[in-house]
């Protein structure tokens, strides 16, 4: 399976805990990571500097759905079911 094109969802959708370019505490959930270009592709894909988090996420029907917003809904529902719990 292809990524979506102008999807982005696994780039805002989840926490990202390791440092990546512009963000160097890494980003919450929810948040546009920085390396998101305008038309919603990774500036640091196939990158050194591309956290291993991203590299291990590969699309899928589960996690993509049938449209954006479904990957968003999968992608934060499975953000909440693994946050630690304070």
């Amino acid at each position: 399976m292809e990524c979506r094109s102008g999807c982005g969802a696994c780039c805002i959708a989840p926490s990202i805990t390791s440092p990546l370019p512009g963000m160097p505490q890494g980003k919450p959930a929810g948040v546009r990571c920085a390396q998101l270009l305008d038309d919603d592709r990774c500036a640091v894909f196939g990158k050194p500097e591309r956290p291993t988090f991203c590299g291990g996420l590969r699309p899928s029907t589960e996690m993509c759905g049938e449209s954006r917003e479904q990957a968003m809904q999968w992608l934060s529902s499975l953000e909440l079911a693994t946050r630690p719990s304070v």
